[in-house]
């Protein structure tokens, strides 16, 4: 009986270590479950670019050409993240902006979702499955990072944000969030809220490093930057005058435009003599319309009651106007600044725009991952603005890296307007 359990156990062990020699050359001979659908990712990002970018000629690029060039190195992604890298890699090579891939673990992500789910029942439909409650929402404390020397930092800073009410400064470096390396999404997470501890470094000098406590909140990518222009609305006393101030941070939508012209013409900038208007950082989507806000001939109307009280009324702010942009104003934003200057409303103050005009749209992938595509070309009296940009009338360098709350951009502009009221 001994020989014929020894003889089973032989047999088990020999039938066991087939099994799993078989099982094993069966996973290296074939994918993980990951690489194969990061693989129809890409694949669906690739078609996507193929029927609907703009230009059938890919701005010179051969295009299935790049699908061979970048398919292998996506299908040995460990990552979503390496994946991503490398189908932006592949975008990258067609030089136009508007074009990116962004997955949920970026908050870029919700905010584009945030611009166009209002306006598309389709992406509402598909977003169901992706999207608690089909909001665009996410935890965070309302600022933008931006990479430099390998090293992460603010770039601007929500008005009305957790990162703003918290002290968090443009220019700061991150160096930790909860003694964890700083992820845009992860790190907060879970966290709404409930306060977090940021370490970050003031200047060059290791010993301005300091601890802020920030408390994230639920951010929702439809609202938030309605939300941060109201909270951006100042009035600033300089030299005997009242300049007003206000930071409009996306231009996707109405509700901005609609808001400005309340704020200027029968709310809290209507007594300023002159006004400052922010077009840096955020996201594009402005019409020219809406410049006829600052046309000097537009109509006034003034109503007279019986008892002889006056009720006046104007389309229009007629008073001088200094237009702030930089790097970060895109789309739209140029086409403004571009009106701006050619029917010289105003003056322009800050850096030079990035040149990113042309029309997008938003794509959701399979995974829930979204393909932003240019998937229109667009001129403005003619000319195409993509590549190009607009330059300010007083260029002012601002650099990213350890400003310490200095914004020298918006000081030259307030100061700009104050001289522009000693000549009008």
């Amino acid at each position: 009986m001994g020989k014929i359990h020894l003889t089973r156990i032989r047999r088990f062990t020999v039938i066991s270590v087939i099994s799993l020699t078989i099982a094993l050359m069966y996973f290296l001979a074939s994918p993980p479950t990951f690489g194969r659908s990061q693989a129809d990712v890409f694949d669906q990002v690739w078609e996507t670019v193929d029927q609907q970018f703009f230009d059938p000629n890919f701005n010179g690029v051969d295009w299935r050409a790049m699908r061979q060039k970048y398919g292998a190195s996506v299908r040995q992604a460990s990552s979503r993240a390496e994946a991503a890298e490398v189908i932006n890699q592949m975008l990258a090579e067609l030089k136009t902006s508007h074009t990116h891939f962004y997955t949920p673990d970026e908050p870029a992500y919700y905010q584009l979702l945030g611009i166009f789910l209002p306006r598309d029942s389709d992406l509402q439909e598909q977003a169901k499955q992706f999207l608690p409650d089909g909001k665009p929402q996410y935890v965070g404390i309302g600022m933008f990072t931006a990479e430099a020397n390998g090293e992460t930092f603010v770039r601007a800073v929500l008005d009305g944000s957790p990162a703003a009410e918290a002290g968090l400064q443009a220019g700061d470096r991150i160096l930790s969030v909860d003694n964890q390396p700083f992820q845009p999404i992860q790190s907060f997470a879970e966290k709404a809220d409930k306060p977090v501890q940021v370490l970050i470094q003031r200047s060059s000098e290791p010993q301005s490093q300091e601890t802020i406590t920030i408390t994230p909140k639920q951010l929702d990518g439809i609202s938030m930057f309605l939300d941060a222009l109201k909270a951006s609305v100042e009035t600033i006393d300089q030299e005997g005058h009242r300049i007003g101030y206000i930071h409009v941070w996306s231009y996707a939508g109405d509700q901005y435009q609609e808001q400005l012209e309340t704020e200027l013409l029968s709310d809290r900038l209507k007594e300023a003599e002159a006004l400052v208007l922010d077009l840096r950082e955020g996201w594009g989507g402005a019409v020219p319309d809406y410049l006829n806000l600052f046309n000097p001939r537009s109509l006034t109307m003034a109503m007279v009651q019986r008892d002889g009280d006056q009720y006046r009324f104007s389309s229009a702010w007629s008073k001088p106007t200094v237009m702030l942009i930089n790097e970060g104003s895109r789309s739209g934003k140029e086409i403004l600044a571009y009106g701006f200057r050619k029917h010289q409303l105003g003056t322009i103050v800050g850096a030079k725009t990035p040149g990113a005009v042309v029309g997008g749209r938003a794509f959701l992938m399979r995974d829930g991952s979204l393909l932003y595509l240019a998937v229109a070309d667009v001129f403005v009296d003619g000319e195409r603005l993509e590549g190009v940009g607009v330059v300010p009338d007083i260029n002012v360098p601002q650099a990213i890296e350890y400003r310490q709350g200095k914004d020298l951009q918006k000081e030259q502009a307030v100061t700009t307007a104050v001289s522009r009221l000693a000549v009008e």
